[in-house]
This record gives structure tokens, sequence and C-alpha cells, in this order.
């Protein structure tokens, strides 16, 4: 877990949004964080103290001073215990005092006390967060280190729609979670630009029909998500997955083999890393009806004729120059002799190679078991496990490798 036995604090200003922060406090606590809250005096019209302390079984902090559970200096106290901060929702006056050093309670007192990471979360009426005095503040707490989140579009307090609205709590927390995973990783994909491929391509045959397989895209959303997470600047170019997008990431969504290479090689002069995890269709209906093919047409189905798709791996192969490339093999027998044949034959730096053919892992499953073959390494083996946490191991293992 990310946020296991990390000290956060998370401040709450006087905004309408304030009663989401009980459920975002939620999250880091479900993560094995120790929270402690601060709230401004405007913020406890909003929520009451009672509510985080009913919630995690301490005590909340609102005054400088007369505070009998924690006497002065409580500013220095909580900066000094803290590895984290969280100003949500921020007003606009908060941004304000924050940009400009100003130190009149509480929260401020305690933020200009502290030396770790900050992330501010604004919130307040769209004519407010594009004031230029605000965006003068925001610039300003940007300079000086504070991660600042963007705010989202929707309906605001005033009825109607516009900028500032502050981002859903699960929004918050995978955010900042990929911020922190980023400042925080030593992977050797740091900052390289990865490009990763997943999901099943189909191949049309007529606009309702069409030739496909059974990829669910998972191992590729999973790699991706790991890859962001280790820091690298990931692009996921996905063939017809349902899966939520990782947190992070560039999607961009395809349908065919054919569309898949373009996607692919207009990255691949940029790319450090490209993961061949999608399921490509090794052939393509030589004939494509632009109509649906009635059952009673003159047109017969007894035959199509197919023709090969290309071969994206063996093309960047052909064509790489100091790009790593990561091949996946789904195989249903001989799995180690058709990954050393497939990582020779495509000039691939590394081939992952799983049996479909086992029940519980590979396509659709949540779970899989990979043989890692490499050219100049031994073999690596991955027992079956969840495949967020194969991913994890296996961007770990690529990193080693760049």
């Amino acid at each position: 877990m990310m946020f296991e036995n990390r000290n956060i604090v998370i401040f709450i200003s006087g905004g309408i949004a304030a009663y989401k922060i009980p459920m975002l406090m939620r999250r880091f606590q479900k993560d094995g964080a120790n929270v402690r809250v601060v709230l401004t005096e405007h913020a406890k019209e909003f929520v009451t103290p009672l509510v985080f302390e009913s919630l995690i079984h301490e005590h909340t902090y609102t005054q400088m001073f007369n505070d009998d559970l924690n006497p002065s200096p409580v500013h220095i106290k909580l900066a000094d215990w803290a590895d984290m901060a969280i100003i949500a929702p921020a007003t606009a006056n908060i941004v304000g005092k924050m940009a400009n050093g100003i130190a009149d309670d509480l929260v401020t007192s305690t933020l200009i006390a502290m030396d770790c990471p900050k992330y501010l979360v604004p919130a307040m009426n769209s004519k407010m967060l594009h004031n230029p005095a605000t965006q003068r503040n925001l610039t300003q707490l940007a300079s000086d280190g504070v991660a600042i989140l963007t705010p989202a579009y929707g309906l605001l307090a005033e009825g109607y729609a516009g900028d500032g609205r502050m981002p859903e709590p699960d929004e918050i927390f995978d955010k900042i979670t990929l911020l922190e995973s980023c400042r925080l990783s030593e992977s050797n994909l740091k900052n390289k630009n990865v490009v990763i491929t997943a999901g099943g391509t189909r191949e049309a045959i007529d606009p309702v029909r069409y030739i496909g397989n059974n990829s669910s895209g998972k191992m590729g959303y999973a790699l991706a998500q790991a890859a962001a997470y280790a820091g690298a600047h990931v692009t996921l170019i996905s063939a017809n997955s349902h899966q939520p997008k990782p947190n992070g990431v560039k999607l961009v969504p395809v349908t065919t083999a054919k569309e898949m290479q373009t996607a692919v090689e207009a990255e691949f002069a940029k790319t450090d890393v490209v993961i061949m995890a999608a399921a490509v269709a090794d052939y393509r209906p030589e004939e494509t009806f632009d109509h649906k093919i009635k059952k009673d047409s003159a047109e017969s189905l007894e035959k199509i004729t197919l023709v090969k798709n290309p071969d994206i791996l063996a093309t960047l192969g052909q064509q790489k120059q100091n790009q790593f490339l990561v091949g996946f093999a789904a195989e249903t027998t001989e799995l180690e002799a058709f990954a050393q044949t497939k990582l020779k034959a495509k000039n691939a730096d590394m081939v992952i190679a799983n049996d479909v053919s086992q029940a519980g892992i590979g396509f659709n499953s949540d779970e899989n078991a990979v043989v890692v073959i490499s050219a100049d390494e031994a073999k690596v083996v991955l027992p079956k496990a969840p495949k967020t946490v194969l991913a994890q191991k296996l961007i770990e293992l690529i990193a080693t490798r760049i």
C-alpha cells in the first residue's frame, strides 16, 4: 500500500466541498495512512470536528491557542509529525494566504512550518478561480513546489456549471497516489517514454461482424499503471478493452491491427521502451463489406479469404535503435521453446510467455503466470498471481534491464 504508515495532515478550508473530505480521508486510512485533520473557523460551518473525530478517533485541530488537549505550539507539533499535507478544499482565501506567506491561524501557521510535500486541491466559483489574483497565487505556489490538482468542470454550488468544482475523493486519491509514487520512484523507468499495447484487435467482415479474440486488456492496462507509478511517461495503445483508464496514462484507442501499427510507429522514434501486450490478430478478411450481409442474400459467407496482418513486433525489431522491445507470447504448448523462437525471430529484447490453455490465467482472467525469456539473462518464472501484482514485478524487471 502506497501510504502505509505515512503521516498525513488534511487541511480543510471553508468551502461547500468540505462535506466530501471524510470520504477522502477514509481512502487514505484504508491504504494504511495515519491521518490528522485541521479545520479553519469557516470550515466548521460546513462540517463539524466531531465527524472526523468519530472516524479517526483522534483529536481534530481547530485552534491555535486554548486547545486543552494540545498545548502550544500545536502548529510546530503537527508540522514535525507530517510526511505529507493535503489542502482540500482550498478556497481562494487559503490559496492567497499560502502564496503570500500569511500565517494568521492554525491552518496557515502549520502549513508555513511544513517542509514536506503539499498537495493543493482548489475548489471555488469559476469566476474566483479565473480571477487574475487567484491565478497569480496558484502560479506562485506551483513555483514554490506545491503540487496543484486541476479543478473539475461541473455543476457549482451557485447552480450553474463551470471550472472550480473539487474533483471527487477517488479522483483526488488516485492523482495524489500517482504524484507521490512518481516523486518517490527510484526506478530506471522514471521519466522514460514507455509505449504499451493492450486488448484484442478486431478485423471487420461487415459493419456488424468481425474477427477477434478473447483478450480483455487487463494485463496491458496493469502494466501501464505500474509503469506510470514507476515515474514513466506512458502511452497506452488499446484495442477494444473495457478496462478503466489507468491513472496518469495517455490512452490511444484503436480497433484494427493496422490502426495499432500506425499508432505505435507514430510514437516509436521518441520511445525508450515498447511492451507489446496486445493480442494482435494475425489475419484479416481480404474483403470487407460496407453493409450488413443478410442471411438471405446471394452473397455467401461459406468462404472468407484471410490475408496476413502486419507483424508489428517484427517490424519494430527491424527498426529499433536504442529502444528496449518486449513482446508477449500467448501459447498453449511448448511455452518456453516458442518464446525463445519469437525472441530471436522478432529481434526482441524480452518475451513474456504465458500458457493460455490453463484455467484461471491468461485471457479475461484477473490472474496470470508467466515465464520471462531474455537473450542474455536466465529465464525468470513468475508464478500465478493477480495481474496487477505481476505487472509491478514485470515493470521492475524491465527497469533493471534497460
